[in-house]
């Protein structure tokens, strides 16, 4: 079978693989507090022109998001997010498990607008019963998002300027957050993404890491105790050092935009035979997810080949799927699928 389902079917690079062998055996401290962790987190700090940003790993990104989410909110707020998003549909109502509710806006290509976000807070305030209701505390958002679309800086910074006017704070959900940075129609940078949100993580899973994740908090505004707090909700690792050789590994030499960057390359190649073949778009995506509108015939033929994902039916004779390239795609698994294809 072609893997053209995720980005994370694959194990990990082979450099963060080399890196684990060569420091195996070298006895470090538990829970994050070992040398390999810290010096990931300094080169994080470099990456983002953020020296004072405070990074922590968790082991994954549904932890990641329910961690951030339930430590940042008051017991009485909830969390805004676009009605597609990924805390709103795909993460089995982990967020509601923690007490907190997820206050969706309606989503446009997987992204929200400003003035809606704005007319919505505004909405909650005007409501005479609002006492009763569940506060807006934080906005989500996801770069790229479940669509594989992309927030320019300009929405960005609308969005983030709602959240400053109404003292709630922005959360960005980076799990493929490399491949994002690396699309040619991106016109941010991670510096400024450190300086217009006020928490996001740097996705390891999805981007050539076994697992993990890198959570930073980037005003000084991690919440007091946070890696007890992390631990409290079973998203710690023993060994610590675990997510720490990776990450320390990803920002070395650029490696992480590096391998991003190969990723969109190949997805340019499989959009590039999507659309010799044919193939109808769902929605544009500039990143490494594609979907495409497919019969029913065609589903059941593809799915004999290709492991892809299911998106959502279109009617009674169509279905939308998505095809996902990653860090370990090669040329050759592109050729093959355009042959099936």
């Amino acid at each position: 079978m072609l893997a053209f389902a995720n980005d994370y079917s694959k194990g990990a690079h082979p450099a963060i693989l080399q890196r684990f062998i060569d420091t195996n055996r070298d006895p470090q401290p538990g829970y994050g507090q070992d040398t390999y962790s810290a010096s990931a987190a300094e080169k994080i700090q470099a990456a983002c022109d953020c020296p004072d940003a405070q990074v922590t790993f968790i082991a994954g990104g549904t932890q990641a998001n329910a961690v951030i989410i339930s430590t940042v909110l008051k017991d009485y707020q909830g969390v805004i997010a676009a009605d597609t998003g990924h805390v709103s549909i795909h993460e089995a109502g982990s967020i509601e498990y923690t007490g907190h509710k997820v206050l969706t806006i309606p989503g446009h290509d997987g992204k929200i607008d400003a003035q809606e976000l704005a007319a919505y807070i505004r909405g909650f305030y005007d409501d005479e019963n609002h006492i009763q209701m569940v506060y807006p505390g934080m906005v989500y958002i996801s770069q790229p998002t479940e669509y594989g679309t992309l927030y320019s800086k300009q929405e960005l910074t609308a969005i983030s300027d709602v959240c400053h006017q109404y003292d709630i704070s922005l959360f960005m959900d980076g799990a493929r957050l490399g491949y994002g940075l690396m699309s040619p129609e991106n016109d941010l940078t991670l510096p400024e993404i450190a300086k217009l949100v006020d928490v996001f993580y740097i996705g390891g899973t999805k981007v050539g890491a076994l697992c993990g994740e890198a959570v930073v908090f980037t005003h000084n505004n991690q919440p007091e105790y946070f890696n007890n707090r992390v631990k409290r909700r079973g998203a710690q690792l023993a060994k610590g050092r675990l997510i720490g050789v990776q990450f320390e590994t990803l920002f070395t030499d650029n490696l992480y935009f590096k391998i991003s960057a190969h990723a969109i390359e190949m997805a340019a190649q499989l959009k590039a035979a999507l659309t010799e073949k044919g193939y109808q778009f769902f929605i544009a995506s500039p990143t490494n997810q594609q979907f495409v509108v497919v019969t029913n015939e065609k589903l059941a033929a593809l799915k004999q080949e290709v492991d892809f994902s299911f998106w959502e039916k279109i009617d009674d004779d169509h279905t939308a799927i998505r095809l996902v390239t990653s860090w370990a795609t090669t040329e050759e698994e592109i050729a093959a699928l355009k042959a099936v294809l």
